[in-house]
């Protein structure tokens, strides 16, 4: 075990400061001689990393290059076409939502004060932290979410909107897909347009959509229906990573949030991790990080605590951009590899009092990521001892909670903002976007396609599918009452018996005209409709 001078003097050494965030290594336990043996891993990852800022291909299968960095520099974009774009949305954007917050855009019967945003994954995720991690009490529009496809979820945000001065009626809403053809959000659509209905109100006069200007089924519909304004999502932003794209900076301004100062702090993080010495690189260290905690193997999973009720969805953010980007079983070259990180988090001190224990004393599976906000408030603190304030405990939690995993060889990084605010914000997403693509260089894989969720989606689909044939059977079987296994053989479906039953289920819970007999086993169940 290092000694206190041992580890101030790793420390101080080690701090990084670039981009506005701090960076602090010294509770990793790297073995002699590890920055020399990176080196080579760092200047290959760096390489590709400006050939990908260059417009090379980063999804050969899908002839798509990937330009998320180009949102916050267009100059460095590789075409002019695409330079204009990316400057001419943004002023779109801004002039958007001027006209918004003065009225001259409004709903049919009154100005909008709220905001719901319709998406899934990225489109959502990003969103949300950003609005939870920068919204206050005098936020210009108050932002809503239908991030699944939970009819339950749909009826407790409009029932929330439903409080708000005006209503739906006093509610803009933001679908935002690519292709228009997101199952998820589809249903989004449709639950809302009804919701919209059913308060006498014209869905097309409330509603923008941020889709594809190209083979986009939602940008066909917005522009015959006449909708509000449609805003572009370019085939070179994957949905992780376009939080600096219409897709976070639209809700993001519409809430009252500073676009410019988040893509400021973006834009000098993205400077900062262009830096070529690997100890002055703050996204090199930490992917260098990952890969020394993980072996290069995801064999322990990163654990996220802000300790700050405001960085509570930072964690989410991160399961997605990190896992979706990271999860892959075939590397580059097509063999199997299985790569990845697995994620989770909860925030400082709640994580005291939830899963600390087993993180100091339980299985070592895991290196955590602290991260620290300097400034506890805007206002000035009561004292709740002596000289002590509410956040003095905080970061008494923070230091004792990485002093104590230490102890025990659990291996931490922390990152260090001054605080919460929008270039905080967008240098935090920066940071760890750039970090995921030098840790797939790393590793070998290609960090910028998601084989996985395209499988989940058509697996999903043929679940539909069964559903569609096993309703038309049970309405042309009216009065009969069969088992699963019986009904299956009828949908010439017999190896999708135990999928089938749970769709029988389902529709016997939700569907009135269905029903279910009962039975000891779910082979003695039986299912029909009333004659």
């Amino acid at each position: 075990m290092e000694t206190s001078q041992e580890l101030w003097r790793r420390f101080s050494e080690g701090l990084l400061w670039r981009g506005g965030v701090a960076l602090d290594l010294s509770r990793m336990r790297l073995p002699r001689g590890f920055w020399e043996a990176s080196t080579p891993l760092a200047a290959r990852a760096l390489e590709e990393m400006r050939a990908l800022e260059s417009g090379s291909l980063a999804n050969p299968d899908e002839k798509r290059r990937v330009g998320h960095y180009w949102l916050r520099m267009p100059e460095l974009a590789p075409e002019e076409s695409m330079r204009v774009a990316i400057v001419q949305t943004l002023e779109k954007v801004g002039q958007f939502v001027a006209r918004v917050h003065s009225g001259q855009v409004r709903g049919e019967r009154m100005p909008f004060g709220n905001f719901l945003l319709i998406g899934i994954g990225g489109s959502a995720l990003g969103p949300q932290f950003v609005a939870d991690a920068l919204g206050t009490s005098k936020d210009r529009m108050r932002p809503f979410f239908f991030d699944n496809t939970d009819p339950d979820g749909f009826d407790r945000t409009l029932s929330a909107i439903a409080q708000t001065p005006g209503g739906l009626a006093a509610t803009l809403t933001l679908v935002i897909s690519k292709s228009g053809a997101t199952q998820e959000t589809r249903n989004g659509l449709l639950e809302a347009r009804e919701a919209y209905r059913k308060a006498g109100l014209d869905f097309p006069r409330h509603a923008v959509a941020v889709t594809g200007e190209e083979r986009s089924g939602l940008n066909d519909l917005a522009r015959a229906e006449g909708w509000l304004e449609r805003f572009p999502m370019w085939d070179w932003v994957g949905g992780r990573t376009s939080v600096t794209a219409a897709v976070g900076l639209l809700p993001a301004s519409l809430q009252g949030i500073d676009a410019a100062r988040l893509l400021a702090g973006a834009r000098e993080m993205d400077q900062a991790t262009r830096e070529s010495d690997l100890r002055k690189n703050p996204a090199m260290l930490l992917a260098l990080a990952w890969h020394h905690a993980t072996g290069g193997r995801g064999e322990k999973d990163m654990v996220i605590l802000p300790y700050k009720d405001r960085l509570l969805l930072l964690s989410r953010y991160l399961q997605q951009l990190i896992m979706e980007s990271l999860g892959k079983e075939l590397d580059r070259s097509g063999k199997v590899v299985n790569q990845g990180i697995a994620v989770y988090g909860n925030k400082g001190s709640t994580d005291q009092h939830s899963y600390v224990q087993q993180l100091r004393e339980g299985v070592a599976n895991f290196f955590v990521t602290f991260v620290e906000t300097l400034k506890d408030r805007a206002g000035a603190s009561i004292e709740v001892e002596p000289g002590v304030l509410s956040g003095d405990y905080l970061l008494g939690f923070l230091l004792g909670t990485r002093q104590a995993l230490f102890e025990k060889g659990r291996e931490s990084i922390t990152i260090t903002i001054d605080s919460v605010t929008p270039e905080a914000i967008g240098a935090l997403v920066a940071l760890f976007e750039r970090a995921v693509g030098f840790y797939a260089s790393f590793v070998n894989i290609n960090a910028y396609h998601q084989p996985g969720v395209e499988a989940g989606k058509k697996a999903a689909g043929r679940v539909i599918d069964l559903q569609v044939h096993v309703l038309k059977h049970l309405l042309a079987s009216r009065g009969k009452l069969e088992t699963a296994e019986e009904i299956a053989s009828a949908v010439d479906a017999p190896e999708e018996v135990e999928i089938i039953y749970k769709v029988l289920e389902h529709l016997a819970a939700n569907h009135r005209s269905v029903h279910k007999s009962a039975g000891s086993s779910p082979q003695s169940h039986r299912f029909g409709v009333d004659p």
